[in-house]
């Protein structure tokens, strides 16, 4: 069982009913939903094994990416505390699980919903799936190099690896960038698809990226950190105002509160906020 499942292989149609084919292989049983296709008694199928939510064998002709020894891309859906984040990697009835085990120790960093996260899939003794993290190694021989010529670009990629040094990600064209922390307001989610430039190449072909803005660009860095504070926020809305304390803004921002106040003035020129009830909330994102 345990060879099948999360795997392809092929096994011979023998019976079915008004909604499903059965599959066999090596004495277990799958079925395969008629909607996928026109198949006969006696035919052999190729296609993916897996157990759905209600823990029933199914097989599936549409394969996904994501199996044994292999990895790609798939979308988180949700989380729970004491399991783990789960993954659409394309299946109708079934996401799969990175255990907690796998995520930061940090709750804050883990992935969010929409986030993506790259893994493959592997099953344990209790014939469980589970989905699992591309490591290092993984990356590296998806990637390329980068060269000088992409020094300024502007860049989006997913963020797969955080270290006390900075974070990794992988460009949408398979560049690693490496993100140190001077170079953003908050430490990104494992899984969060960030957008930056690049300010520099190491010479292992690794990009030097900041989230931060250029300095010519229409809104200061003190606003933009407050508006990456309000796209991560909950609502998109935060507990200060121009009335807030210098001591709080401080401790959250770690800029006086005159820096605040320009900052804050800055975006409401900018139609991008608007204050209520004492909390400042992001009523439009810039372009």
């Amino acid at each position: 069982m345990k060879d099948l499942l999360a795997s392809v292989f092929s096994g011979l149609i023998i019976d079915e009913n008004d909604q499903n084919y059965f599959v066999q292989k090596s004495g277990v049983t799958f079925r395969l939903a008629k909607e996928e296709g026109e198949h006969h008694l006696g035919e052999a199928v190729e296609g993916f094994g897996y157990q759905n939510q209600k823990q029933e064998n199914v097989m599936t002709t549409v394969i996904p990416k994501s199996r044994k020894g292999h990895y790609a891309f798939g979308t988180v859906t949700g989380s729970r505390r004491d399991l783990g984040v789960f993954v659409d990697i394309g299946l109708k009835d079934k996401d799969m699980v990175v255990s907690l085990d796998e995520l930061p120790t940090i709750r804050e960093l883990w992935p969010k919903k929409g986030d993506r996260l790259m893994v493959s899939l592997h099953v344990d003794e209790k014939d469980r799936i589970w989905a699992t993290l591309a490591d290092e190694k993984i990356f590296k021989a998806l990637s390329k190099n980068g060269n000088e010529t992409m020094k300024n670009q502007d860049v989006a990629g997913t963020i797969y690896r955080l270290k006390l040094a900075g974070s990794y990600l992988l460009t949408e064209d398979f560049h690693v960038g490496f993100v140190h922390p001077s170079e953003r307001y908050q430490e990104p989610r494992l899984g969060e698809v960030v957008k930056g430039r690049v300010i520099g190449v190491r010479p292992d072909g690794v990009l030097n990226i900041s989230l931060k803005p250029r300095a010519y660009e229409a809104i200061s860095d003190d606003a933009a950190m407050i508006l990456t504070f309000l796209e991560r926020a909950a609502d998109h809305q935060i507990p200060f105002t121009d009335h807030s304390s210098p001591e709080e803004i401080l401790q959250t921002f770690g800029i006086s509160k005159g820096q605040f106040k320009r900052a804050i003035g800055n975006l409401f020129k900018q139609r991008l906020i608007e204050q209520k009830d004492g909390y400042t909330k992001l009523i439009k994102k810039p372009n």
